[in-house]
């Protein structure tokens, strides 16, 4: 009985011991808290994701900290008491409490000295599929939208195509529905790739292989990577793969993606603007995405060229450049962009140049010749033709391609387009 009966003694007669361990551990837990949030913070900037044990670890050590408080007050008011002071009960039980809370702070501080590190290396967010104003919604897109969805939720369907003029808005829908798919927790793994016109096996397996935060680097060859790449996604049990701008048949396996028997639980979802690609790559679903209504055309118009109610004139021209545009978002966007702020003389202007828009030296135009008269008058509003020359030298790199700005740079210089700078570097700047 006598270490029981000694510890009670204690709490009685040693008051300002536990005062001096309670502050004392309070102020080693509180420097700990403060090195590991510096860490973190260094950490969060990196992009880095913070481990969920260090997270709890710093609520609850805060939590602990802020609750002494009264404990702290307590003593203010008790003082340093004597030995036998008249309210020894009020002592006894506040020097319990504190050597209570002293064991807690030493334990939690042990419990930090186990964190070799605070953070992981962030899996990366697919930024097509970060919450975005882009989309406009219209009643074709809800159509398309709302039958895209169904087809993902439905089982017996793997592969959908989304078909449309270029222009139509196929892009800005697609990322949406990714968007809402990661939202709604559908495909723990959500992946986009631009295919386009001349397809890179090699840039679309790095593309997806950064996304899911693979190595393939090391495999010299497209087999080598597609093995490794159809061994990881077939780690995930339900995925959505979405292919952008499908001009031919792919072949999913020369990728590396797991398709049909090989994964069931993965599903394509393709854009094209031919309908034979989608009977060629053995859509289940085929998804119609239609050009604007005239009043849906000129809402998206108004809103992209700043116009307000009250300008009957320049509202007039405005739905006769709209109509030029023919209810393509692409263009009627550029188109509106290009116009805000300019005077109603330029507004007719570009109405009429519109209108008399040629492209005859262009192969397979006619069904994009809108796309593309909008398109150059955008161009043509560039302010500079310094501007236009570094848009055009943008254009000789492939399509999706990330351009550097070293690179343009030097093109840039050789065209000198910076003759009053003394270096590349301020060139570059």
């Amino acid at each position: 009985m006598v270490e029981p009966v000694g510890r009670q003694f204690r709490y009685m007669f040693c008051f300002n011991n536990f005062v001096e361990e309670f502050k004392e551990q309070k102020e080693n837990l509180a420097l700990a808290l403060d090195g590991l949030q510096k860490e973190v913070e260094a950490a969060e900037r990196n992009a880095e994701e913070i481990k969920k044990v260090v997270k709890k670890w710093m609520e609850d050590a805060n939590s602990k900290i802020e609750g002494a408080k009264p404990l702290e007050n307590e003593i203010g008011r008790n003082g340093k008491c004597f030995t036998w002071c008249p309210n020894c009960m009020r002592q006894f039980k506040l020097s319990k409490a504190l050597a209570k809370k002293s064991e807690t702070f030493r334990k939690l501080l042990e419990n930090s000295t186990k964190f070799t590190k605070v953070s992981d290396i962030a899996h990366p967010q697919p930024r097509e599929f970060l919450p975005s104003k882009e989309f406009t919604s219209s009643k074709s897109s809800e159509e398309a939208f709302e039958q895209i969805m169904d087809a993902l939720k439905d089982d017996k369907v793997n592969m959908i195509g989304l078909c449309g003029m270029g222009g139509v808005g196929k892009t800005t829908l697609v990322k949406e529905v990714g968007t809402i798919a990661v939202e709604l927790q559908l495909f723990p793994v959500v992946l986009m790739a631009t295919v386009s016109q001349n397809p890179n096996v090699t840039d679309i397996q790095h593309l997806m292989a950064d996304k899911l935060g693979l190595n393939i680097k090391k495999k010299n060859t497209n087999p080598g990577r597609a093995d490794l790449l159809r061994q990881r996604l077939k780690q995930v049990e339900k995925m959505l793969i979405i292919l952008d701008d499908v001009w031919k048949y792919i072949d999913l396996k020369e990728i590396g993606i797991p398709f049909g028997d090989d994964h069931r639980g993965c599903k394509i979802l393709l854009t094209t603007r031919l309908q034979a690609i989608c009977s060629s790559m053995e859509c289940q679903q085929t998804v119609l995405l239609r050009i604007l209504s005239e009043d849906e055309a000129m809402v998206l118009f108004r809103i992209n060229a700043g116009l307000r109610d009250g300008d009957s004139t320049l509202n007039r021209v405005a739905r006769e450049v709209a109509r030029e545009c023919q209810g393509l978002p692409i263009a009627l966007v550029t188109v509106g962009k290009a116009l805000r702020d300019k005077s109603e003389v330029e507004w007719e202007e570009a109405f009429r140049r519109l209108k008399n828009s040629q492209f005859l030296d262009m192969e397979h135009i006619e069904e994009q010749k809108t796309a593309y008269a909008c398109l150059k008058l955008s161009y043509d509003y560039l302010m500079s033709k310094e501007t236009k020359l570094c848009f055009l030298l943008c254009c000789l790199f492939p399509e999706d391609y990330n351009i550097p700005i070293d690179d343009l740079t030097r093109y840039t210089v050789g065209y000198e387009l910076h003759q009053d700078v003394e270096s590349i570097g301020d060139a570059r700047k």
